[in-house]
């Protein structure tokens, strides 16, 4: 039986989606690729939907009866075997719920992401203070100190793809709330602007406030993350979070519709030039 995960890694989903245009390319049905490896057709449907690790016996079985070359055979293992491997952050499954896994998952892998955040601060760029001050207030069910240093302890680690060779781009558009509504102590809060400031520093972050006095913008029902990969077999996603869970959209009507909306806010906010000033002007007022 094929290994569940509680979140696929990106080269699971990948991976699972070339296995399914590999079988669709040579005419075959679910059911009958079922018939080689003798399971059920869910075992297919599980596979090409990244539910569960790719098992590299079945993976063989499958590219052979796809009529694909020993070579390119190999190649695809090798990248199964790969992609299997869990990710960093499962280090952390004690305080990570399921739904958030496949969040980080897609954020390391994304090569952009646009963000509009009505509440706080995007974990990306919060400070460990910051983080404290949220945890503490927001954590339903996981208000234990350890717990909260856990989840403290990802929020940070996530913000070393912001800097690493390959960075992606990160472009957010926060409302003027995120500023007004204390977060902790007017320390924390004045270490919290200054990161804003650096972020706004580095070639591969965007910064806009969306101000009070712009009125009403079409982002206002709550705050979303839209994901854009570089490989092919990736369609654009939008991540929505609720008070215990996520849903995320990949069809297109829906993602466009997302788009749209962020295109309009971004055109709306103020200018990364004009948030600039905000924020010192803010930073000054603390």
């Amino acid at each position: 039986m094929s290994e569940p995960r509680s979140a696929p890694t990106v080269g699971q989903v990948v991976l699972g989606k070339r296995l399914q245009d590999l079988r669709e390319r040579v005419g075959l049905s679910r059911e009958q690729a079922a018939k080689v490896l003798r399971v059920a057709p869910a075992t297919i449907r599980r596979m090409e939907t990244a539910e569960v690790a790719l098992k590299i016996p079945y993976v063989q079985l499958l590219l052979k009866a796809y009529g694909i070359a020993d070579e390119e055979a190999d190649s695809f293992v090798e990248l199964a075997e790969e992609a299997n491997k869990p990710g960093w952050w499962q280090r952390f499954h004690d305080v990570l719920p399921d739904w958030f896994s496949m969040y980080v998952s897609l954020e390391g892998a994304a090569s952009l992401l646009r963000m509009y955040e009505p509440h706080f601060i995007p974990g990306l760029l919060q400070t460990e203070d910051y983080a404290r001050s949220v945890m503490r207030t927001g954590a339903i069910g996981q208000t234990r100190p350890e717990d909260i240093e856990r989840h403290v302890a990802l929020r940070m680690e996530r913000q070393a793809l912001l800097t690493r060779p390959d960075a992606p781009r990160l472009w957010v558009v926060m409302d003027e709330t995120v500023l007004r509504r204390p977060v902790g102590s007017a320390d924390a809060m004045r270490e919290q602007t200054d990161r804003l400031l650096q972020a706004t520093e580095m070639p591969n972050v965007t910064l806009q406030i969306a101000e009070f006095a712009t009125g009403h913008h079409p982002g206002t029902y709550g705050p979303f993350v839209l994901f854009r990969f570089a490989v092919p077999e990736l369609p654009d996603m939008v991540f929505s979070e609720y008070l215990t869970g996520a849903v995320y959209f990949d069809a297109r009507p829906e993602v466009a519709s997302y788009l749209e909306v962020m295109d309009r806010m971004a055109a709306q906010a103020a200018t990364a030039q004009r948030t600039k000033e905000i924020l010192r002007d803010f930073r000054k007022e603390l």
